[in-house]
């Protein structure tokens, strides 16, 4: 069972200002409690191709993860691939930006989920933690991005 969760938020700042935000993945640990870690694996901004690789927290377990950017198109949207192997991991998850006016954006942050092995049990219940605290996720990126 594979599925997706979503969360939207309006940031008051400008929609290059996010993107930058958003645009490096280091950021990750400013507005998600669950990561550990998060360093960039390749040389130079991001970018299609770019690697990161994190360590993060779930359920009590700690997992290594690495995703590769597959989609960068300032200021606008920006998608990911996890490529580690784990019991649940993301094959998609990606920001969609949208300026509201000169100083808002509204940012759509969302994942696809996919069980594997045992993870198969464990995806629905992480497709539903995950759904329940997807607009929180938002306001937590959002809260992150105005503090920067």
């Amino acid at each position: 069972m594979a599925g997706r969760f979503e969360g939207t938020a309006v940031i008051e700042r400008p929609i290059e200002e996010v993107f930058a935000f958003l645009a490096d993945g280091e950021n990750d640990r400013k507005f998600s409690p669950r990561v550990q870690e998060m360093t960039r694996v390749t040389d130079g901004p991001t970018r299609v191709g770019t690697v990161y690789r994190s360590k993060v927290k779930d359920a009590g377990m700690t997992t290594s993860r690495e995703f590769r950017i597959s989609e960068f198109d300032p200021p606008r949207r920006i998608r990911w691939t996890e490529v580690s192997k784990n019991l649940v991991t993301a094959p998609e998850g990606g920001y969609d930006l949208e300026a509201v006016d000169a100083g808002r954006t509204r940012l759509t942050v969302f994942n696809t989920l996919e069980g594997h092995g045992l993870g198969k049990l464990l995806v629905g219940l992480a497709l539903g933690a995950a759904r329940k605290d997807a607009d929180a996720f938002a306001r937590r990126i959002k809260a992150a991005v105005e503090a920067s």
